[in-house]
C-alpha cells in the first residue's frame, strides 16, 4: 500500500481549517473597540477593507476567514451579515470545497446567529462553483452547485 503524503498533508490542513474555524470564531466576536480609518490612507487600502464586509463585524470575520485559512483561502467578503463569500485558492482540491464550505458556515453561524445564510464558493478564477444555504429553523445546510 503506497502512501499519498500530498493528498494525507492537504486532509489534515483541511481538518486543522475546519477545527479552527469551528472552534475559534469568538474571535471575531470580541468586543475590542474599532478605530476608525484614516482619511489620509491609501485609496487601494481602503477599498480592499471596504470589500472584505460592509459592517464592522463582517469586517472583522472576512479578515479572520482569510487571515486564518493557512492559504486556502485567498479572498473573503461578508454581506449584510448573512451572506459570506470566499474565493478558495488552487490549493483546495474539488472534494474539499463542500467539507470546507460546512466548516465555515458553522463560523459564520456562532458569528451571525439567529438567521438564515448563504455561503458563496469560488474557485481560484472567481467563477462560482458551490452555494451553501443554511436554514436556522431546521438547521441545516443545502448544497448547490
Amino acid at each position: 500500500m503506497e502512501i499519498n503524503f500530498s493528498k494525507v498533508r492537504r486532509f489534515i490542513v483541511t481538518s486543522l481549517l475546519v477545527l479552527i474555524v469551528a472552534t475559534t470564531t469568538v474571535a471575531c466576536s470580541s468586543g475590542t473597540t474599532a478605530t476608525l480609518p484614516n482619511p489620509t490612507t491609501d485609496r487601494t487600502e481602503t477599498y480592499s477593507q471596504l470589500e472584505r464586509g460592509n459592517s464592522l463585524a463582517g469586517q472583522k470575520f472576512g479578515d479572520w476567514v482569510v487571515s486564518t485559512s493557512h492559504g486556502l483561502i485567498s479572498d473573503s467578503y461578508v454581506r449584510d451579515n448573512n451572506k459570506l463569500g470566499v474565493v478558495i485558492s488552487e490549493q483546495v482540491k474539488p472534494t474539499e470545497v463542500k467539507t470546507l464550505a460546512k466548516a465555515l458556515t458553522m463560523g459564520f453561524h456562532q458569528n451571525f446567529p439567529d438567521q438564515d445564510l448563504t455561503i458563496l464558493m469560488y474557485a481560484p478564477d472567481k467563477e462560482r462553483i458551490l452555494t451553501a444555504k443554511y436554514d436556522v429553523q431546521s438547521n441545516n445546510i443545502e448544497y448547490q452547485g
